[in-house]
């Protein structure tokens, strides 16, 4: 819609005004790394973050949440319960926006999700530009997540002393006019602008050894490598990939009832497809019960399974599924070997 300057010197003064109307959810130090949280101070925000542990589909899909709450005497009684509220979700790496566009479509298509499309209606994106490499385990460039051009309300952009901000929506519009106090950019700034982004580009390296358009037909020919087998014997079965994904979204449903069973709730979990009982069914038949399926089903869906459904692949080249698992699994070098051998 239009590219408005905002001095960095403003961005307080605005996260200041947002919280008297929003939940402010954004970026701040966890330790030595970072985690998206509610920004009570403005002082929180930090928007010269690398990665978070978590993406930001934890604020859309909750890590636990309640679908419904019910009563068992009398007459039975179920209640929706939708825990929605006006959000405005600061420093979105353009990575995680990608992956907010993917559940967009999974829980907007076939059975619509009431629960997400809610908070995801209630909610104004700001999300940033990517200048440098988050760390040496990044392969967003490889991917094509580098940048984006919808998915977000405002986007920023770094050009040192003030942000340039794309404004995409009239959501972003009204947000920046009521508590921002942005000006146009001139064209000295559109120059900046340009520059900046011209060179953040050789920073980041491509960690594919071919194009990712690719993945969905290398794929259909790799079932059977023996990749799989190498990597079942590797992995811990513990999960810890899936629950970092920014694209992964099954879910655990169950419910909770009170002591004197007279009430209850009706309640959904994250949950993993490496883990043993994920694919157990009625008289304990485990139809994905080898942990080398299991990688193979893991692998499948960021690259093949969720392309041919939603037009999409799966995998952002966030790395934080490299990150955190403690058997060194990287699905960078896993689409390298099958693309080698193939």
């Amino acid at each position: 819609m239009s590219l408005k300057i905002l001095d960095k010197g403003a961005v307080a003064p605005l996260v200041n005004a947002l919280m008297a109307d929003y939940r402010v959810i954004g970026p701040r130090a966890k330790g030595p790394t970072f985690a998206f949280g509610p920004i009570n101070d403005p002082a929180e925000l930090r928007l010269d973050y690398n990665t978070t542990i978590l993406p930001p589909k934890k604020v859309l899909q909750p890590p636990q949440e309640r679908l419904a709450a019910f009563t068992m005497l009398g007459e039975p009684h179920v209640e929706p319960v939708i825990e929605a509220g006006p959000t405005v979700l600061l420093g979105v790496h353009t990575c995680d926006l990608h992956a907010i566009r993917l559940l967009d479509k999974v829980f907007s298509q076939d059975y619509p999700d009431a629960h997400y499309l809610e908070r995801r209606r209630q909610t104004i994106i700001v999300s940033l530009e990517c200048l440098e490499p988050c760390d040496e385990h990044s392969f967003c460039k490889s991917m094509g997540t580098l940048t984006a051009d919808e998915g977000y309300d405002l986007h920023l952009t770094d050009l040192g002393l003030a942000y340039a901000v794309d404004v995409a929506t009239e959501a972003g519009e009204d947000l920046l006019s009521r508590y921002g106090t942005a000006r146009e950019a001139t064209e000295a700034d559109i120059r900046r602008l340009n520059e900046v982004l011209s060179a953040k580009w050789p920073r980041f390296t491509y960690r594919l050894d071919f194009d990712a358009a690719e993945l969905p037909a290398l794929l259909s020919t790799a079932y059977n490598h023996p990749i799989w087998d190498e990597l079942g014997e590797r992995c811990l079965s513990c999960g810890s990939c899936t629950n970092v994904c920014p694209t992964c979204y099954c879910f655990n449903v169950f419910d909770e009832v009170n002591m004197a069973l007279t009430e209850g709730e009706r309640r959904r979990c994250w949950d993993s497809c490496q883990l043993d009982e994920f694919a157990r069914v009625a008289g304990g038949e485990n139809f994905r019960q080898d942990r080398a399926a299991r990688q193979r089903h893991r692998f499948m869906r960021k690259g093949k399974y969720l392309y041919e459904k939603f037009g999409m692949l799966g995998c952002v080249g966030c790395g934080r599924c490299i990150r955190t698992c403690v058997a060194h699994i990287s699905i960078v070098e896993g689409f390298n070997t099958i693309h080698g051998s193939a």
